[in-house]
């Protein structure tokens, strides 16, 4: 059995770990509540454009934008990869990069080549340790997404799509549900259709100025932009509400531990000093 000195160590050891837990998990709380608010704020903007993305679609312009042409077979497919830069936030990051696993080797089974690009270090890291062609990437977000950090890595993407290098492009990421449930989704981004977009219906016809090329490019990039800002802003809300479930957790099973060494000590004294009276009464005795 250990020493008391040692265990005593241990306990100390333990309860300085603790009181960085408890903060870190004050500290995501706080961080959550921010990340939620920003989360619903950018809702009403992403639902009005995607209306409006809707209505063009089924719209009967002089003008196809290549977002909304669809590709016959698909040879070589874009994915674009949302996850945290920073640990220590459960098993968020590990959910969704196994739903990215898997429709990776399912492509590649299928003889469908993937273009990756990693938003967040830790897909980043992942995407390179797999050996994936990583085209782009935007890490060191900060807790607050900006989407001018966004845009060029995406906009390398939309480029190939646009020039016919890629056949479809995909978005995983962390969808938040609640405080406790956040789930790994996949979203397709491109190619665009009228059963994708939902939100309108029947047929509409609309004046372009000044032309449909140039009004139509503009829209639907926005719309683009904005399904991407919309799922960094999700997987922040649920990376934070992960944090500061494991954290709490980390700081319940370090008070547990405590419990349980503070008992092994008491055990461990109590049994020192039983020792020390059995030699006292033997030592009085053998004088007497």
């Amino acid at each position: 059995m250990a020493g008391g000195k040692e265990i005593r160590t241990k306990i100390k050891s333990v309860q300085n770990t603790q009181k960085i837990t408890r903060a870190m998990e004050m500290v995501a709380a706080a961080k959550m509540r921010k990340a939620q608010d920003r989360m619903r704020t950018a809702r009403p903007y992403g639902e009005k454009i995607r209306n409006v993305a809707a209505h063009m679609s089924r719209a009967h312009p002089e003008y196809t934008h290549p977002f909304m042409a669809g590709r016959a077979d698909s040879k070589r497919v874009g994915i674009i990869v949302v996850s945290s830069d920073k640990g220590l936030c459960g098993g968020l990051n590990t959910n969704v990069l196994r739903l990215v696993l898997g429709k990776i080797k399912g492509w590649e089974q299928a003889g469908v080549k993937a273009d990756a690009t990693a938003i967040g270090n830790k897909g980043l890291g992942f995407l390179q340790r797999l050996g994936a062609n990583v085209v782009s990437s935007a890490t060191g977000l900060g807790d607050t997404p900006h989407l001018d950090k966004l845009i060029g890595p995406v906009k390398v993407m939309l480029d190939a799509y646009s020039e016919g290098k890629l056949d479809a492009l995909y978005v995983f990421y962390t969808k938040f549900i609640n405080t406790m449930k956040q789930e790994p989704v996949m979203e397709q981004l491109l190619p665009l259709s009228s059963d994708q977009l939902g939100g309108a219906t029947g047929v509409w016809d609309y004046i372009y100025e000044p032309d449909a090329k140039s009004v139509i490019d503009q829209v639907l990039r926005r719309y683009i932009e904005a399904l991407i800002y919309q799922a960094v802003a999700e997987n922040m809300a649920s990376e934070q509400s992960a944090r500061m479930v494991a954290m709490k957790a980390a700081s319940d099973n370090a008070g547990n531990v405590i419990g349980e060494l503070k008992l092994v000590y008491n055990k461990t004294r109590q049994a020192a000093i039983t020792k020390e009276l059995a030699e006292i009464c033997a030592g009085a005795a053998a004088v007497g």
